[in-house]
């Protein structure tokens, strides 16, 4: 696999077509402003603060292209106009050949929540994995939120991820309550 992979979600009624492309330096800006949110920094485990912390992130994306565990897209409205900025993220992680399963991430920018972005870039990215890395044995997603995040929740089971369990709270990493759901290939 290389890093010229481009997924493509279509339009809605409310909402525009969508692009996933690899991350690149040229998101380092992109990225700094969507870190910037409460929420998204909240929600996620990774921070970024700066244009180096941005930079680094994006090494450590293209670092997973490069080694085959990580497959990381930056999420792109595909509409004239719309400054070809990310507004989201997906990525398939803990990727190994011959290991049945793997995991799923996604955030949305606070500017584009709402419009049904990271359910429709997650159904993208699920379709590619399954398609693209299942030869490798890759039979099952999973995808992994805290508890009380309602919109990953809603999220997981719009894509048809079903609820298969709860993860006890492990600080400093996982400082709440957890929920795991999966999707299996054939589903």
């Amino acid at each position: 696999m290389n890093d010229t992979v481009v997924l493509r979600a279509d339009a809605t009624p409310s909402a525009p077509a969508l692009v996933l492309r690899p991350w690149c330096v040229q998101d380092v800006r992109a990225l700094v402003e969507a870190y910037r949110d409460p929420a998204l920094r909240r929600w996620t485990r990774s921070s970024v603060d700066d244009d180096a912390g941005a930079a680094l992130w994006v090494r450590a994306q293209q670092r997973g292209w490069a080694e085959g565990d990580r497959f990381a897209f930056a999420v792109l409205e595909a509409r004239p106009g719309s400054g070809a900025l990310p507004i989201g993220h997906v990525v398939v992680k803990e990727v190994a050949h011959g290991r049945p399963s793997a995991e799923v991430g996604y955030w949305t920018a606070a500017h584009a929540r709402g419009r049904g972005v990271a359910s429709r870039a997650l159904e993208v990215l699920t379709g590619w994995a399954f398609e693209t890395l299942a030869p490798g044995g890759l039979e099952r997603l999973e995808l992994l939120h805290q508890a009380d995040n309602v919109a990953s929740c809603r999220v997981a089971r719009t894509c048809g991820y079903e609820l298969t369990g709860a993860l006890p709270a492990a600080p400093p990493s996982f400082p709440l309550d957890g929920h795991v759901h999966a999707r299996s290939r054939a589903a």
